[in-house]
């Protein structure tokens, strides 16, 4: 094997040790015949990410970026893509031929991706989401591209939504932010052609059979399983997403990004249902 063939990938988080973006990028190397091919787990902060970068060899072809180092990432790269730039936020590192460095976020294709596929969205110009941190700014950058233009944004704390605003602004959503224990979320779920929820394991749960009146809902928790909102949608007969159709269609974009060849989709999902013990169906 030349030594042009020997590549590098990793993510770059804190903590790291449970990524599942091992299994996915691995599963696509193998199914792509790139056996020089190998992607690492690396334990990096926000702070730790420029050095990282700036010590990465020729031999490294991009760098998936998970929590807490997005923001960063987007700062150090040489070019940014508009998307990136309206989420202000970038997973995905990709090293140029010239060695400079293009940030991404392909986390706007894992809710587009999820919705469409596990969700079964097709149309719609109305969204409820709740949360308002980074899942939310590019759930956000998802719902322009999937068409919506009006969006109800339910939050803890109103004034800790300024991030998800700016973004929803720089995509052209009309938004409203409402204070998460005040708004009616059965007639805002009801009136939604999507629901998606940010929020964290237990957050929620008071409020599932409230959420679960909308025909589609992303619940972006996936462990412990299922969660009560995942079982409230079930009961109500609606079409259901999760963080792991999110993390699976994240993925897709990664791999092409990396290595220039289409994605192999059945073998990464494929992989990753086997890592999780075939707890969500993942359709593609």
């Amino acid at each position: 094997m030349a030594p042009s063939d020997l590549r590098k990938a990793g993510v770059a988080g804190k903590p790291i040790e449970h990524s599942l973006s091992p299994v996915l990028h691995g599963a696509a190397y193998a199914e792509l015949g790139l056996d020089g091919w190998t992607y690492e787990r690396i334990e990096a902060d926000a702070e730790a990410l420029p050095g990282l970068v700036a010590g990465l060899g020729p031999e490294w072809a991009g760098l998936s970026v998970t929590m807490p180092g997005k923001r960063a990432a987007l700062e150090l790269a040489d070019s940014v893509t508009e998307r990136a730039a309206a989420v202000g936020a970038a997973n995905t590192l990709t090293r140029r031929a010239d060695g400079t460095w293009a940030a991404d976020c392909t986390d706007v294709e894992g809710v587009t991706g999820a919705l469409r596929a596990a969700g079964g969205f097709t149309t719609g110009h109305r969204a409820l989401l709740l949360g308002a941190g980074g899942t939310a700014a590019a759930a956000l950058a998802g719902f322009a591209e999937l068409g919506i233009r009006e969006v109800t944004l339910a939050v803890r704390e109103p004034a800790r939504a300024g991030e998800a605003l700016e973004t929803a602004e720089r995509v052209g959503l009309r938004i409203r932010t409402e204070r998460l224990d005040e708004v009616d979320l059965a007639e805002e779920a009801k009136a939604a052609d999507v629901v998606v929820s940010t929020l964290p394991a237990g957050a929620v749960d008071a409020h599932a059979a409230q959420l679960a009146t909308a025909e589609c809902v992303l619940d972006v928790v996936y462990h412990p399983w299922p969660t009560p909102l995942a079982s409230a949608v079930e009961a109500a007969g609606g079409r259901l997403a999760t963080g792991l159709d999110m993390l699976l269609h994240q993925a897709f974009g990664q791999v092409e990004q990396f290595t220039g060849r289409t994605a192999p989709r059945k073998a990464m999902r494929d992989a990753l249902a086997a890592a999780t013990g075939d707890t969500v169906p993942l359709p593609l």
